[in-house]
């Protein structure tokens, strides 16, 4: 009867492993192509769209009939469509949530809601540390499954796809062969997601790999429909390692810290009272060194910014230690997100065009770094100094009351603009009156022109000039059956 027992206990253990075994992720059941068409907007005629364009990449199948893929797949898509690898299946999706700071999206069908659900969903693996072996996922062309194994090396907070925003990224080792174009692959531990690789260096054979801890708090923030998005501590700061400074700052020997050198309006810093001048010394007990860094058990040195960007949501509470004219003092600190769309100039934009009004042939939009940008790689140096100025220093503005800050871009030569056809990147500060603190204001000026001229008025040279306003008036008519769109305030 004993042994009845024991064989039938074995049996079932065997059952359960095997079980195990038929669910577990696989790349040809857990990983689907996605091919994404996108067209983006045109910065210099804000009417008009680009050429469009494909990319194609892997996405990891998550419980709930969603796909994983980096935010890079699906900037400007017009149209996305899932592919099984293995049979060619295809039906079209849409983005559901989609964060471009962490360069992070979720995906579902929009009408075959049971066109997963032959796909087995990843787990994820939060505990990569050095040296483990790990997989990049991905298809041959004909749909047969490769499997390249690389070694984690290190981790670092590098620049994400957003220039400004800067999260966690796991460094590995190896030979990867891109099959089929894809774009972005998955990284799997043990069949578990890890990671989706996001670049890879053939040169030095270095993939870089978006963890499954950052993935993981993206998906916990969409758990309840209502994604937030990741906190900003709001800060900008200089390290402490110079010993005059450090003596002026009142740091002891065994004090580290960063000196916090600007506060962002309507980032957590700002709303928590920390104040240019002082110098960050621990947050949630982790004490942070003259670089900047703080001791990760299992990564090493990280920034700090690790400590509110990767561990913390918004709304969370966390505890800062900070010297302030030679005294220390703890603070406790919500942390909030300021949405991009808050920002005087925006960081980044994405799924729209650009904000803009047309007057008589004068083309008015709201700054934003992508146009900066068109001023080429060096645009912080070459773009011009009042616009680099109000995007290292949007204070000065804001204080002023401006939402957006609008310029004239460029002069479409017609009857009513002869005479100012080179006006360009001028920013604008009155229309007829008006001042002008966003896009919308722009199109309210328009309306109330003055002695049948509109007065425009800017903070640089030529200052001021005049338009008629009924030939304006008629140009716009002939721009709008031209061009077909004359405006875009939202």
């Amino acid at each position: 009867m004993t042994k009845f027992i024991i064989l039938s206990i074995a049996f079932a253990i065997s059952a359960s492993l095997w079980s195990e075994k038929l669910i577990a992720a696989s790349v040809d059941k857990s990983v689907i192509r996605v091919n994404t068409t996108m067209q983006s907007y045109n910065l210099v005629q804000p009417w008009e769209k680009g050429a469009s364009s494909t990319r194609i990449g892997l996405g990891a199948v998550l419980g709930g009939g969603k796909v994983l893929v980096t935010a890079q797949m699906v900037t400007d898509a017009t149209y996305i469509e899932l592919e099984k690898p293995d049979t060619a299946a295809k039906t079209t999706a849409q983005v559901i949530t989609v964060d471009y700071e962490a360069n992070l999206a979720l995906l579902k069908p929009i009408n075959d809601n049971d066109f997963l659900s032959d796909r087995i969903p990843f787990e994820l693996d939060t505990d990569l540390s050095p040296k483990d072996k790990v997989e990049a996922w991905q298809f041959e062309t004909s749909g047969t499954p490769v499997t390249t194994q690389i070694t984690v090396s290190k981790a670092e907070v590098r620049q994400s796809f957003i220039d400004t925003s800067r999260f966690l990224q796991i460094q590995a080792n190896g030979p990867v062969q891109y099959r089929s174009g894809s774009f972005t692959l998955p990284v799997a531990k043990n069949n578990k997601l890890a990671g989706l690789l996001i670049s890879y260096s053939s040169k030095d054979q270095i993939s870089n790999i978006l963890p499954a801890s950052i993935i993981e708090h993206f998906l916990k923030d969409t758990e309840d429909g209502k994604y937030t998005g990741f906190p900003n501590l709001g800060i900008m700061y200089s390290q402490t390692l110079d010993e005059q400074f450090r003596n002026y700052l009142k740091l002891n020997q065994e004090d580290g810290g960063v000196f916090v050198s600007k506060v962002i309006e309507g980032a957590s810093a700002a709303a928590a009272s920390i104040k240019s001048g002082d110098v960050i010394l621990s947050i949630n007990g982790k004490g942070i060194d003259s670089r900047g860094n703080y001791n990760d058990p299992v990564w090493g040195k990280l920034s700090f910014s690790h400590l509110v960007r990767g561990k913390a949501f918004t709304g969370d509470s966390i505890k800062i230690k900070i010297l302030r004219a030679g005294q220390k003092k703890e603070i406790d600190l919500q942390l909030i997100r300021r949405p991009a769309e808050d920002y005087l100039i925006d960081p980044y934009m994405f799924d729209r065009g650009p904000k803009f009004s047309i007057i008589g042939g004068l083309v008015f939009q709201e700054l934003s770094v992508p146009f900066l940008k068109l001023f080429g790689n060096d645009w912080q140096s070459r773009a011009p100094i009042k616009m680099l100025m109000a995007h290292a220093s949007p204070e000065m503005y804001e204080k002023e009351g401006r939402r957006k800050l609008v310029i004239l871009t460029r002069t479409i030569p017609t009857p009513a603009t002869l005479g100012y056809e080179r006006l360009s990147t001028l920013i604008v500060t009155k229309i007829n009156g008006v001042p002008i603190n966003d896009i919308q204001d722009v199109d309210k000026a328009a309306t109330m022109p003055t002695n049948g001229q509109h007065r425009i008025e800017f903070d640089s040279y030529p200052k001021l000039i005049f338009l008629d306003a009924v030939l304006a008036g008629r140009v716009n008519a002939s721009l709008e059956q031209r061009i077909g769109i004359t405006k875009r305030l939202k």
